[in-house]
């Protein structure tokens, strides 16, 4: 066992997702947060808040960043938030007056939660365009065993003869009404939720609007009407998204495994797991695999829900929990939809 099986030097190949792991690096959301510190100040500028000569500093100054990741830790540690230690390091090198342009009516909810949101919109582009392949192959076994009888089971005995194509559509509409869940969800899962010190964009002026559509434009991300610095129902509606994809995979895979059972004999693996004492079995390990984390998700979408409970104008727990949660249950759809690919690529219809 381990405290972190995603990148588990050999739990990770099983239960991990490089890619989406990718997104999850400290070198990512420090990036994303110095996007966010440079949209900012462009976005001052076009509101005639900052100067332009400022803006061009801070804009050198973020292109040679190099992150002492032991004193942001340190500072993290101190500060509950990496945003303090992460601007020091940015204004020692920056001038007086590009040093105080720099995060000019921000505060540190403002980086943190943006950096959140633009990794958040990659891993989702990410996972629809795997779903998509799992849709179009779906389909190509449709077109060549859909037609086939198989028998149905209900309450797991044997029912009726029904065609193969009812079990295929089980699998894949699930999948379809996914990719549009994620269009649906998006201007709420990947908005820009700034506001500065307490969530009423004060900091910014008479231009608090068009600054915020500003960074939001530059950042790729939906503007909101407000903060939603302790609204999180647009996270809460992420973090289901990503379980509703782990629960159709954790679907299917359910369904091949009691398929494969030797007694049942519906479906056939190639390679299979094998077995330390019993070398004759083909062990459904990809389907095993989708189940659990479709179960994982499931247990861990409660803590999301946990989560929306922001006191006040800003939550210090709620928000650390949404940091421990959310990445592991985007961690766990991308290995779902990995294991989903190689599972099917495995399976075939017996006797085809």
């Amino acid at each position: 066992m381990s405290a972190c099986v995603f990148g588990h030097p050999f739990l990770g190949p099983l239960l991990g997702d490089e890619e989406i792991a990718s997104y999850f690096t400290a070198a990512a959301d420090i990036a994303a947060m110095v996007d966010f510190e440079l949209a900012l100040a462009a976005a001052q500028q076009e509101a005639g808040l900052v100067s332009q000569d400022d803006v061009a500093a801070i804009r050198s100054r973020t292109a040679a960043y190099a992150p002492d990741l032991a004193a942001l830790g340190q500072a993290t540690a101190r500060d509950g938030v990496v945003v303090p230690g992460l601007l020091a390091e940015l204004r020692a090198g920056l001038g007086e007056d590009a040093g105080k342009a720099l995060h000019l009516g921000a505060t540190s909810q403002d980086a943190i939660d943006a950096s959140l949101a633009m990794r958040m919109q990659g891993v989702s582009l990410a996972l629809d365009r795997r779903l998509a392949v799992l849709c179009d192959g779906f389909t190509r076994w449709n077109l060549a065993d859909g037609d086939r009888p198989v028998m149905a089971h209900t309450r797991m005995q044997a029912a009726k003869e029904t065609r193969f194509s009812r079990k295929i559509a089980a699998w894949t509409d699930p999948l379809l009404r996914c990719r549009l869940r994620r269009e649906e969800i998006a201007p709420r899962a990947f908005a820009l939720r700034i506001g500065g010190a307490v969530g009423d964009r004060r900091g910014f002026g008479d231009a608090a609007e068009a600054v915020a559509a500003g960074v939001a434009t530059r950042l790729g991300l939906h503007p909101a009407p407000a903060s939603l610095h302790c609204e999180r129902d647009g996270i809460a509606e992420l973090a289901g998204w990503f379980s509703l994809i782990t629960g159709a995979l954790g679907k299917f895979g359910q369904d091949a495994a009691l398929s494969l059972q030797s007694e049942v004999g519906e479906l056939e693996l190639s390679g299979g797991g094998g077995s330390s004492a019993m070398p004759h079995k083909n062990n459904p390990v990809g389907a095993e695999i989708l189940v659990a984390l479709a179960r994982f998700n499931a247990t861990l979408v409660s803590g999301m829900h946990q989560a929306l409970v922001h006191e006040n104008e800003r939550s210090g727990a709620a928000w650390t929990l949404e940091w421990m949660i959310l990445p592991q249950m985007a961690m766990a759809a991308g290995a779902a939809t990995r294991t989903a690919q190689e599972l099917l690529g495995k399976l075939s219809l017996a006797g085809g």
